[in-house]
């Protein structure tokens, strides 16, 4: 059950389908990235907006699991995209396609997610885009 709904959060919301959220996170939600807290489920939908506002043709794939230990599931995926312009700093030119690898963990509550943290190659991601880390 939490590999299928894993599989519902990467494959189906992160690839676009943001209403999503309502039915997959829990009401108090909190997402960790590095840097950044979000909560519930209007903050993580604002938050996948910005994140593929920049990007065309947003396509993440699942690679490795889901794996469901109890009541926490974790995978690894990729994010592949063409940037479309507007990231401060960067001076890859629009057109560049850009592909990167994380990892994920989830914390599961009633059937839905409730906590998530999140470790992505950010230094990937910046080198392709020309952002100077």
């Amino acid at each position: 059950m939490l590999a299928d709904l894993y599989r519902r959060w990467l494959l189906e919301l992160w690839n676009g389908d943001f209403a999503l959220t309502g039915e997959l996170v829990t009401p108090d939600f909190i997402g960790h990235w590095p840097g950044m807290d979000v909560s519930g489920p209007e903050g993580l939908a604002e938050a996948l907006r910005q994140a593929h506002e920049p990007f065309a043709g947003v396509q993440l794939t699942l690679d490795v699991g889901p794996i469901v230990d109890g009541d926490l599931v974790a995978a690894r995926w990729t994010f592949a995209g063409v940037y479309r312009g507007g990231l401060p700093g960067a001076t890859a030119p629009e057109g560049t396609g850009v592909a990167f690898s994380g990892h994920d963990i989830l914390r599961a509550r009633e059937g839905r997610f409730a906590e998530y943290w999140v470790i992505s190659d950010f230094r990937a991601f910046s080198r392709q885009l020309g952002i100077s880390i």
